[in-house]
């Protein structure tokens, strides 16, 4: 069969791409874990590099991971402009391709695929490996899924009793349990109770007020008391679980998107910042926004009912 030297006329031209809403949505969310990754990743990069011993290898397959990230998010990006209608032409300067080369490169098809079936990393977190856990590589029981509301309380509990330097055996002999059923509840394999809980706080020497709102999340229990001191609570004990970030590195992982006063009302008030400020501190903090919402909602409508009428107009 010869070759068509004209394309088909009845084909739309390329520089007008079908709109398909639903691929769209996809890439965006794609980009959003993608996003996620870069952060575990980097993470990850900046702990190797403060560790002298850590040999070139392991710092080059970080290195490459994030390259990896850094492709997949570009793919994701360059079908989602293809897929909302955009001339491709607006992207060719910052990647230095031309039209025609992002879309041989770029296949939407191809990119289904590709982010269909990505794995996104887990980080290890600070605290998390015990003494008597140093003596081998790090295993399953080891590993914590981050934003889960039981493995930020566990996580939090762990910090807690390696900062005080209590043994595991010294907890299960006050908590009258087997020291391997508390390696499971520092782990997040086992549900803590809240008298579990309490108990932890008592011998590390802990805040059991910062603790509750982690506990009440991870038990599903209806927060109860000032919505709006609850909120700055939950974040500040969310903080607390992520080691304790200072000012600077949680608005350098927003990427200053946020101010530091926006930051310091969000922890201690007064009042309750916008969604987007308490969302973005959230993530930043390893939290799930989807938790933190209806908390936000329930201090943001106390703070309107406490306004006098005359503050309505």
């Amino acid at each position: 069969m010869p070759a068509r030297s004209h394309p088909d006329p009845n084909r739309p031209p390329r520089s007008q791409p079908a709109v398909d809403a639903g691929r769209a949505a996809r890439c965006t969310e794609a980009i959003r874990d993608i996003a996620e990754d870069f952060v575990v990743r980097a993470e990850e990069l900046l702990h190797k590099t403060h560790d002298p011993d850590t040999p070139a290898t392991d710092l080059v397959v970080t290195v490459a991971n994030l390259g990896r990230l850094t492709e997949e998010a570009t793919a994701a990006l360059v079908v989602r402009q293809r897929s909302q209608g955009e001339p491709l032409k607006e992207l060719t300067p910052a990647l230095g391709l031309t039209e025609d080369r992002l879309r041989k490169k770029y296949h939407p098809q191809a990119v289904d695929l590709r982010l269909a079936s990505r794995t996104r990393p887990r980080r290890e977190l600070p605290g998390s490996r015990t003494p008597e856990d140093t003596s081998g590589p790090p295993g399953p029981k080891n590993r914590l899924r981050l934003r889960e509301p039981g493995q930020r309380l566990a996580c939090a509990l762990t910090l807690m009793r390696a900062q005080s330097r209590v043994s595991q055996r010294a907890l299960a002999g006050r908590m009258r349990i087997d020291p391997s059923y508390v390696s499971r509840i520092l782990s997040g394999e086992r549900d803590a109770s809240w008298q579990h809980v309490l108990t932890i706080c008592d011998l590390c020497n802990g805040d059991s007020t910062l603790m509750k709102p982690l506990w009440e999340m991870a038990a599903n229990v209806q927060p109860t008391g000032d919505p709006t001191r609850y909120l700055h609570t939950y974040l500040r004990a969310l903080r607390y679980a992520a080691g304790s970030p200072s000012t600077e590195t949680i608005l350098a992982s927003t990427q200053n998107t946020i101010a530091a006063s926006d930051l310091r009302q969000a922890l201690e008030g007064p009042g309750t910042p916008t969604w987007l400020v308490v969302r973005t501190i959230t993530n930043a903090l390893l939290g799930l926004p989807d938790l933190t919402l209806p908390l936000w909602r329930s201090a943001t409508a106390c703070m309107e009912t406490s306004l006098p009428a005359e503050a309505f107009g």
